[in-house]
């Protein structure tokens, strides 16, 4: 069967065999850094399986403001991992994650430029029974095929800035205007979860890069 022909088959009980059956890395709580978790969540469509994406709110104090994300957070004390990312999901957007269909987790990712561990838990939901709410942290939601994130036209290279460094980074164009890359920590879980559909290993090559950090010029 063809790739092209492939990506219409993917049922959720498909992918949640293939989180299953993957030798994944977990947080074994032996650093210091930050724990959080972010939900992704999938919806089949008739022509493709699609992911949900926010675009996260302008604010001074988040070191994420504006960027391209998953719905989530910092774990509460006591709080497993993906009872955050239903928690966070709720507060954030609405959707009720119990409701939908828990699939598997894929391997945490360390943040390369602030001391965070980020778990990410996946759900299948039928997007046409939601009704999203959005609070002040989120600015926009919407969803990207997976055909649109496999496209290697929209993979490229580009200049992103955070905490006053600009960065070369590998990245995702996506097909929504007036929208910044898809980079960071929600790039290499898309780049990981992409490898374990297509069979290969987690992050892969452009998935596991590290950002080369380039200086900004100041103004005059």
């Amino acid at each position: 069967m063809s790739e092209k022909a492939d990506r219409h088959t993917w049922s959720f009980d498909r992918i949640s065999e293939r989180l299953a059956h993957r030798d994944f890395q977990f947080d074994l709580h032996t650093d210091d850094r930050t724990r959080a978790s972010v939900a992704m969540i999938l919806n089949r469509s008739d022509q493709d399986l699609e992911i949900l994406f926010i675009q996260r709110a302008a604010h001074d104090l988040d070191p994420w403001s504006g960027h391209i994300a998953f719905p989530g957070g910092k774990l509460e004390e006591g709080e497993l991992e993906c009872q955050a990312a239903c928690r966070e999901t709720l507060e954030e957007i609405g959707i009720d994650l119990g409701q939908g269909h828990y699939l598997g987790r894929l391997s945490d990712i360390v943040g390369t430029n602030l001391p965070v561990r980020v778990s990410c838990c996946l759900f299948g939901i039928d997007r046409m029974n939601c009704r999203p709410v959005l609070n002040e942290e989120v600015r926009e939601l919407f969803w990207v095929t997976l055909s649109d994130l496999k496209d290697q036209e929209r993979h490229q290279r580009s200049s992103v800035a955070f905490d006053e460094k600009l960065f070369e980074v590998p990245a995702i164009t996506l097909p929504v205007d007036n929208k910044p890359v898809l980079w960071g920590i929600t790039y290499r879980l898309v780049m990981q979860f992409l490898g374990i559909l297509e069979g290969k290993y987690a992050f892969g090559e452009k998935g596991n890069m590290l950002p080369e950090s380039i200086k900004i010029e100041e103004e005059d």
